[in-house]
């Protein structure tokens, strides 16, 4: 049931490709003007005025899209697994309710910390570390990032964690923080491996994973959904993480990473002869292709962060996000 979800992402690839073999970026300095090949040179990402103000950009879009649930007014500000979320809860918004949001409250973002990544290539990216008007004391994690100097910055990855569950970055004495490549075998599981390890644990279990409300929570839960009177659920997951889905690694001042990856989750319910399947609300309605007869197959995206320690450590999801993003009767 997998497909390729990032076409947008492939083509980014591909032209930058194409930019770093003929292009440099031009970088200011104190004591002028210096050219710098943004390929190769390990610079920061940004700077600390300019992620602020890229939060508070995202901020002032994703308002203004919940208000009308109107996905267009936030679409240059959001990609990947936060985009894929965000954009069906607005399409969902707008079909079931076309003059916009009646319960609206604007988001309101506070004691925002930044943790700037400094390394070579694309994309550039940092992450943000709020508190906000919603969701309790929890705090709101924003990975941001930019495929090229000419796009705007996106939030690629929003999370919510424990407050104090955060844990401290290692920064180099400018402050900058440290990305950790995909193939790092410096963690207990690759960056790249996680989306798919995950997948294989929710099926299969294993000890890649230390027990918690996303891991084992997860799959006693499923266990208890799986078979009711008179309906099946089947669960597929899947790895996912080309493109703008790519998974993203912060360096931890314990030598371990912060981890932010993407999955990919289909629940089919099938309901016995002489029953049907019970309603989902007016959002699944929405999204849903075909007529629900006897099965409906939902579709979600996932976006996780964990913490990935050295070699022989267990993975702990600190966080995950799930949206429904559509849907199939038959």
């Amino acid at each position: 049931m997998s497909r390729d979800r990032s076409p947008r992402g492939l083509r980014r690839r591909d032209r930058n490709t194409l930019i770093a073999a003929s292009l440099t970026a031009l970088s200011l300095t104190a004591s002028g003007c210096m050219v710098v090949h943004g390929e190769r040179e390990v610079l920061p990402a940004a700077t600390r005025a300019e992620a602020a103000k890229a939060l508070r950009q995202f901020t002032d879009a994703y308002n203004k899209a919940d208000k009308a649930y109107d996905r267009s007014l936030d679409a240059d500000h959001v990609t990947g697994a936060f985009g894929d979320i965000d954009g069906a809860r607005l399409k969902a918004g707008q079909i079931n309710s076309p003059g916009g949001n009646p319960a609206h409250t604007p988001l309101k973002l506070s004691d925002a910390k930044f943790t700037i990544v400094k390394k070579a290539g694309w994309p550039r990216w940092f992450v943000a570390d709020t508190a906000a008007n919603k969701g309790g004391s929890v705090r709101w994690l924003f990975v941001f990032t930019r495929g090229d100097l000419a796009e705007p910055w996106q939030a690629a990855y929003v999370t919510l964690v424990a407050p104090g569950s955060v844990p401290e970055f290692k920064k180099d004495a400018d402050g900058w923080g440290e990305a950790v490549p995909a193939t790092s075998a410096s963690l207990a599981v690759e960056p790249q491996a996680l989306s798919q390890d995950y997948a294989t644990y929710l099926k299969s279990g294993g000890s890649s994973f230390a027990d918690g409300a996303h891991t084992s929570g997860w799959r006693a839960d499923r266990a208890k959904s799986a078979r009711k009177p008179g309906l099946v659920t089947q669960y597929i997951d899947e790895p996912l993480t080309r493109g703008d889905y790519a998974p993203l690694a912060l360096r931890t001042a314990d030598g371990g990473a912060l981890v932010f990856f993407t999955t990919h989750h289909y629940e089919k319910e099938t309901a016995a002869a002489g029953t049907s399947v019970p309603s989902r609300g007016a959002d699944v309605k929405a999204l849903t292709k075909g007529e629900v007869k006897q099965s409906l197959t939902l579709e979600f995206v996932s976006n996780e962060v964990a913490l990935d320690p050295k070699p022989g450590g267990k993975v702990s999801l600190l966080g995950r996000i799930q949206g429904l993003t559509g849907a199939q009767g038959s």
